[in-house]
């Protein structure tokens, strides 16, 4: 733990240990159960209290956690400014030390303009950064097939195979510590939403398509990978009804059970429907992956909006998109729904990810109420619900 504390700490801990060699032993491990008790939880909120805000305010930004260094690093990745115009996307990137709770800047995703709508995830010393879409001066979107791999120890990029169906506002997952999965997300114009489950092979940079997910398709779902399992929950479908709007939230919520053996084939998938999670429908939830145990584990979820909307945060409906303050989780072991914080201070929307670090949920930037870009960085304690 004393890796991810400030120095003050280091010299306090320094401090205590020399003044308890001249204890009896007795007298030791009492005050060294005191000293846990008293000291450590209070420490532990100073640590999850300290993270920066991003250098500047950005929304639907790709984020990332990397355990690979020793301690925690955390990224973000391209985003939208404060003005939600098609030239306030950017392509910068940003690199959090938790140690120090301040941000650097990187070297940009490459590509001649930013995009939004991008998944990315930390596996192996590297962060994979999948399509989104980028805007043009007429509000057009295109969605592209980009994969781009980030190395933060040479801070430099290279090029990995492109996505077979480009899509933006899909769900990513890691199975098995080597395969990506990227499910559903928007295409082009003419494909909209996708079914396709699209399967990255990091160790020979090839792709696979795995079972379709079942229902109608979605985007700015959420949803991640623990164990064996995908869940993903809601997000904007098809308007069916008619025209106008163009999308309308989708309440469906699947899990997908992938090969317990090593043997078994990863495209095969069992889907199967679950129930509706605590609370409305949401749109650009955050959601990530807890630790993964021989029971299984949790996926959490926190924010979004109930409305779906456009890149600037208005609805297809055309009426302003608005946060939830509701936290939860799915137990993929008891296959149950829980609540984990049904009021966050900082309620925000328009995410691409959400980071377990610890004993607590991480959320960086997004949308506040009437649509405002933040690049605050909000901690949610798990507290029993770990």
């Amino acid at each position: 733990m004393q890796g991810d504390l400030p120095p003050l700490y280091h010299e306090a801990f320094a401090a205590i240990i020399s003044a308890m060699r001249l204890l009896p032993k007795v007298f030791r491990l009492a005050f060294f159960a005191a000293l846990f008790c008293l000291f450590i939880p209070p420490m532990r909120a100073a640590v999850e209290a300290k993270f920066g805000p991003l250098p500047v305010p950005l929304s639907n930004n790709a984020v990332a956690i990397s355990h690979d260094f020793g301690d925690s690093r955390i990224f973000s990745f391209m985003g939208i400014g404060p003005k939600k115009t098609w030239d306030a996307v950017t392509g910068s990137a940003y690199e959090l030390d938790p140690g120090t709770g301040k941000w650097k800047e990187l070297r940009p995703v490459p590509g001649v303009a930013g995009r939004l709508g991008a998944s990315a995830v930390a596996l192996h010393e590297q962060v994979f950064i999948f399509g989104g879409y980028v805007i043009d001066g007429q509000g057009g979107e295109t969605t592209v097939p980009d994969l781009n791999v980030f190395v933060p120890a040479e801070n430099r990029y290279y090029r990995g195979k492109d996505i077979p169906v480009a899509v933006a506002d899909a769900v990513v997952g890691v199975y098995r510590d080597r395969y990506i999965f990227l499910i559903g997300g928007r295409s082009t114009a003419e494909l909209g939403a996708v079914p396709n489950v699209q399967i990255y092979d990091t160790d020979k940079d090839t792709w696979m398509q795995g079972t379709p997910i079942p229902g109608m398709p979605v985007f700015g779902h959420a949803g991640a990978i623990v164990g064996d399992t995908i869940v993903f929950a809601d997000g904007a479908r098809k308007n069916t009804g008619g025209a106008n709007p163009k999308y309308v939230a989708s309440s469906d919520c699947w899990m997908g059970k992938l090969p317990s053996s090593k043997k078994g084939d990863i495209t095969k998938i069992e889907w199967s429907q679950i129930v509706a999670h605590p609370g409305s429908v949401r749109f650009r939830i955050a959601a990530g992956a807890g630790a993964a145990d021989r029971r299984g584990g949790k996926i959490y979820f926190s924010g979004g909006s109930d409305t779906p909307y456009d890149y600037n945060g208005i609805g297809y409906n055309g009426r302003p998109a608005e946060p939830s303050a509701l936290t939860f989780a799915y137990d993929v072991y008891s296959q149950q729904w829980e609540t984990i914080n049904d009021d966050v201070s900082e309620p925000t929307m328009d995410h691409r990810g959400l980071l377990v670090m610890g004993h607590s949920l991480v959320v960086v930037g997004g949308m506040r109420f009437s649509q405002q870009v933040t690049g605050n960085v909000t901690v949610i304690n798990l507290g029993g619900h770990r």
